[in-house]
């Protein structure tokens, strides 16, 4: 069975990295999904879905190191147009989508391992995520 959904998402800062783990099992069990896979995207290129430890100290390393690879207004061609190439630019070095392994009614996750929607630039409200579930 193929199960189309999605996840509205509001941000509050520039730069903010939300936890959606719970979000993403709560769709699971309410689809009844026992086993399978999901696809969490984001429908937004200053954005990005990714995996990994929720950790405070983490998430401060996350935003820093981004920010000394790709400074803000580092004379970026499309600042011309919108003053945001750097958030298009780091969300290239994080990605769009993540697909886990549904067990048991739940992302089959690793221990420290949870699943994060980060926003490059906000703060901004109903940013799009799509989600895909193949499962049974």
């Amino acid at each position: 069975m193929i199960i189309k959904d999605g996840l509205i998402i509001n941000s509050r800062c520039k730069f903010q990295i939300i936890d959606i783990t719970s979000y993403i099992n709560d769709k699971i069990r309410n689809h009844a999904i026992d086993s399978g896979i999901i696809n969490i995207f984001t429908k937004h290129t200053t954005s990005a879905i990714v995996i990994n430890e929720n950790e405070a100290g983490l998430g401060t390393d996350i935003q820093n190191i981004l920010y000394d690879l790709i400074p803000e207004g580092n004379g970026y061609s499309h600042d011309v147009i919108d003053y945001n190439a750097d958030s298009h630019l780091k969300s290239l070095f994080l990605g769009p989508s993540e697909t886990v392994p549904i067990k048991d009614g739940k992302m089959d996750l690793g221990t420290w391992q949870s699943i994060f929607f980060i926003e490059l630039d906000g703060p901004r409200s109903k940013r799009k995520l799509d989600l895909t579930i193949i499962g049974e």
